[in-house]
């Protein structure tokens, strides 16, 4: 997939779709999540994976539900407010052939958690612009929309740390010079990765 004058690119880094190209639309506060942080995130959850329904929130670029998917995992929802990031990604997705893997949700992310739960998703991502500052009000919020097991993954700048609610116990997590990164799983899970 070619990117179009004035987009980006990130790279599917793993999986069927392996070094598939996505376009990213150049919009304010869209910052991919990077392929060195991508690598390491994949790999702790590689054996939670196969099977796995993903939620992406503020899903921008797409490039963690479609990874996950890349890799293995049964679906994902992406969830992005920006009309045009919705389209492209509705658009990469039928180049993909994954319409019946991967659905778009054009909504506000916390309108969005705020219905009724149709799916309990197996492993959420939360990377949403940093200075919206909304981990808080999500993470009180995504419970209710996640299986008793299920991992969480959140993305936020050093200076930014949120925080989570007794039940979330922290996995791994790792920093880059412009994030900390964190994998947390819920405190009723009794499976652990080595």
């Amino acid at each position: 997939m070619s990117a179009r004058k004035g987009e980006g690119q990130v790279r599917i880094i793993g999986g069927r779709w392996r070094n598939t190209r996505l376009a990213v639309l150049d919009v304010a506060g869209l910052r991919p999540t990077s392929d060195r942080v991508r690598e390491t995130l994949f790999n702790w959850l590689q054996p939670v994976l196969p099977g796995a329904r993903v939620l992406d929130l503020f899903a921008g670029s797409g490039a963690l539900g479609l990874e996950a998917v890349s890799r293995g995992a049964a679906s994902a929802c992406l969830v992005e407010r920006d009309a045009g990031l919705a389209a492209r990604l509705r658009e990469q997705i039928g180049k993909l052939g994954a319409a019946g893997e991967v659905e778009v949700q054009q909504e506000d992310a916390l309108r969005w958690l705020a219905r009724p739960a149709a799916t309990r998703f197996d492993i959420a991502f939360v990377d949403p612009p940093f200075a919206a500052g909304l981990w808080n009000q999500v993470l009180a919020a995504l419970p209710a929309h996640l299986s008793a097991e299920a991992w969480l993954y959140v993305e936020a700048p050093h200076d930014a740390a949120p925080w989570l609610p007794p039940e979330w116990r922290p996995h791994r997590e790792g920093e880059t010079r412009e994030v900390r990164y964190a994998l947390y799983r819920r405190a009723a899970a009794t499976l652990t990765l080595p």
